[in-house]
C-alpha cells in the first residue's frame, strides 16, 4: 500500500517530469482507490504489498522489453556488476560435490591477506557446518558477503594439512573486474576483452594500456557477449578511439530533454588500426561503442549483427528499497541510426522469440541468411567514406564471421552445461597445483608445453560416466579437438587467471579473432574493400 501511495506521491509532486494532465490524475486516483477497496472490503485476506508489487510489474510489462521492476532484496545484486565492487571476503570459489573449493582468492583481498589459497576448501561458516549439505550459491553469498568491517571465521581444510585451520576474515570492498582479458598478442599489438560496462572500467583499460610494454600500434576490441551497462562509461570508451568533437551519440524521448556527446581531446588509442569483435550477445552499451567507431569510419567490426538495444533506463526509487528502471529515452547513433529491435508493447514473449529466430533462419551461420532487403527509411551514409549501413535491429559487421558449430555434439553440451569439464579441471588442479606450479612456474612455459592429449579425454570421460553422463565415442571425437583446447584454457585459468584462459582459446579455436589477425596484417586491402563500398 504505502509503496503505491508514494510512487503516486513522487509522480504528483514532481512536476518537471511528469505532465499532471486531467487524464493522469484521474488515472492515479482510479488506482489509488482500487488498492484501498481491496484492502477494505475483498472477501478473504490480502497481502497488499504484494498485490501492489504485481501492479508495478503488471505496467512496466505493457510498457516495453527493458523497463523492469527490481525488489528491494534483489536491487544490491542487480546494481554489483555496475558499481563494480561488493563487499566480501574476496574469493572465487566454485561447487564440487557439495563442497566450497576456493578456485583463487582475490589479488590483494581479505582472504589474500590472511593465507587462504586455491585449492582451499571452507567447511564451516561462523561455525555452521557448510560441507556435504547441498548448499546453493545464493546460501553461500548470504553466509560469506556481509558489510565493510565485519569478521567472518573460515573453517578451512587444505590438501596436505591433517587438521582444520580456522581463518579470521575481516570483509571488505572487492573489485568485480569488468575487464576479462587484456594482453599483448606480439608487440605492437593488444587485445582487450571487456565483460560489462561498469563504472570502473575505464579505469580497469587505462590500467591494462600502462602495463604493455609497447605502445599499440593496433588495437583488438572484444565486446562479443558484452549486453551493456552505463552508458557514460560507453561514451568514455568511444572518445578513446575518435578525434575531437565527432558526435558519439544521442539520446531523444518524449519527456526527457535530449542530449548529445561529443568525443574530446583525450583518448588512449585516437589513431591506429582498430578491430570491434561483436556478435548477438552485444547489446545496448556495446552498441553505443560499435555504432559511434562504424558511423566514423574509424575501425572494422567483425563477427555478427548485434542484439539491437536502443533504449535508455534510469533507475528511480519506489520509497521502500525497491526500484524501477525505466526506459526514459532513445539512443541514436552519429549517423541517426536507431539500433532497437521492433517490439510490440506488452509482448515480451514474441520479442525473445523474434531474436532467437535468428538461430532458426540461419542467420547465425550463414550471411545470405541475412535480410538485406533493408526499406530505405532504415539505410544510413557513413560521415566519412559515405558507405551504408543500417539501422533498425542491431547493427551489421563489416565481416561477417559465421558460428562454428563443427564441433557442437548434445555430448559436448553436456559435458559443458552440467560443469562436468569444469569440476574435471578443478579436481585436477586441486590434486596437483604445487606439481603444475613447479612444472609451469610461468604462463608462456604453460602454454608452449602443457599437452592435452588423448589420455586426458579419456580421463574426462571416465569422469563423466561417474557423473552419469553415457559415453558417446561418436560424438567425443567429433568434439574431440575443441574439448582439448577448452580443457587447456580451463587449466591456465585455474592456474592463473581469465587473461590467460583467453589467449589459450584465441590463439586456437577463435575464428573471428583468427579474422581480426589476418584484418590487421592486410590492413590497406581491407580498407580498400570495406571503406570504399557502397
Amino acid at each position: 500500500m504505502k509503496k503505491i501511495l508514494f510512487f503516486i506521491a513522487l509522480i504528483l509532486t514532481t512536476s518537471t517530469a511528469f505532465a499532471q494532465s486531467e487524464t493522469l490524475i484521474k488515472s492515479l486516483e482510479k488506482l489509488r482507490n482500487t488498492i484501498i477497496a481491496i484492502d477494505r472490503f475483498y472477501v478473504d485476506t490480502v497481502n497488499v504489498a504484494k498485490l501492489s508489487e504485481k501492479a508495478v510489474i503488471s505496467m512496466l510489462k505493457d510498457l516495453d522489453p527493458h523497463s523492469t521492476y527490481i525488489s528491494k532484496e534483489d536491487f544490491a545484486a542487480a546494481n554489483e556488476p555496475l558499481a563494480g565492487s561488493f563487499d566480501g571476503i574476496g574469493v572465487e570459489f566454485t561447487l564440487i560435490d557439495d563442497t566450497l573449493v576456493v578456485i583463487k582468492p582475490v589479488s590483494g583481498g581479505p582472504s589474500e591477506k590472511v593465507g587462504i589459497l586455491a585449492g582451499d576448501k571452507i567447511v564451516a561458516v561462523n561455525g555452521q557446518n557448510i560441507a556435504g549439505e547441498k548448499i546453493t550459491n545464493d546460501k553461500i553469498y548470504k553466509l560469506l558477503r556481509g558489510q565493510k568491517g565485519t569478521k567472518v571465521i573460515l573453517d578451512i581444510v587444505r590438501r596436505n594439512v591433517k587438521e582444520i585451520i580456522q581463518f579470521e576474515v575481516i570483509r571488505d570492498k572487492i573489485p568485480i573486474n569488468s575487464v576479462d582479458a587484456a594482453y599483448e598478442v606480439r608487440p605492437g599489438l593488444a587485445y582487450i576483452k571487456l565483460g560489462r560496462f561498469a563504472q570502473t572500467s575505464m579505469n580497469e583499460i587505462f590500467i591494462a594500456f600502462s602495463k604493455f610494454k609497447t605502445n599499440p600500434e593496433a588495437v583488438i576490441l572484444d565486446l562479443r557477449g558484452n549486453g551493456g551497462g552505463i552508458m557514460g562509461t560507453a561514451v568514455k570508451l568511444a572518445d578513446q578511439f575518435l578525434e575531437t568533437d565527432k558526435l558519439l551519440v544521442y539520446t531523444s524521448g518524449t519527456h526527457v530533454p535530449s542530449q548529445s556527446e561529443l568525443s574530446t581531446n583525450d583518448g588512449i588509442f585516437k589513431k591506429g588500426k582498430l578491430v570491434l569483435l561483436v556478435n548477438e550477445g552485444s547489446a545496448s552499451a556495446s552498441e553505443i561503442v560499435a555504432g559511434a567507431i562504424q558511423d566514423w569510419d574509424r575501425g572494422i567490426l567483425i563477427g555478427r549483427r548485434t542484439y539491437g538495444k536502443g533504449l535508455v533506463q534510469h533507475q528511480l526509487p519506489l520509497g521502500d528499497g525497491s526500484y524501477i528502471r525505466l526506459t526514459i529515452s532513445r539512443y541514436h547513433t552519429p549517423t541517426g541510426r536507431v539500433i532497437q529491435r521492433p517490439y510490440e508493447k506488452g509482448n515480451f514473449d514474441k520479442y525473445i522469440k523474434d531474436f532467437y529466430e535468428r538461430y532458426t533462419s540461419g542467420e547465425i551461420y550463414d550471411c545470405d541468411s541475412v535480410n538485406m532487403n533493408f526499406p530505405d527509411s532504415l539505410k544510413y551514409k557513413t560521415l566519412v567514406k559515405n558507405r551504408t549501413v543500417y539501422g533498425g535491429g542491431g547493427i551489421m559487421p563489416d565481416i561477417f564471421i559465421p558460428q562454428d558449430t563443427s564441433y557442437y555434439t548434445q555430448y559436448y553440451a553436456r559435458l559443458i552445461n552440467r560443469g562436468i569439464t569444469n569440476r574435471f579441471v578443478l579436481n585436477y588442479v586441486s590434486d596437483k597445483r604445487e606439481e603444475l606450479k613447479t612444472q609451469y612456474p610461468v604462463f608462456e612455459d604453460f602454454e608452449k608445453k602443457f599437452i592435452v592429449d588423448d589420455d586426458f579425454i579419456e580421463k574426462l570421460a571416465t569422469f563423466a560416466e561417474k557423473e552419469k553422463l553415457p559415453r558417446n565415442d561418436e560424438e567425443l571425437n567429433k568434439s574431440k579437438t575443441e574439448l582439448k583446447v577448452l580443457i587447456k584454457a580451463l587449466f591456465a585459468r585455474d592456474l592463473w587467471g581469465t587473461t590467460e584462459y583467453f589467449r589459450i582459446t584465441n590463439a586456437n579455436i577463435d575464428k573471428e579473432f583468427f579474422k581480426a589477425i589476418e584484418v590487421i596484417d592486410n590492413w590497406k586491402k581491407y580498407e580498400k574493400e570495406i571503406f570504399e563500398k557502397q
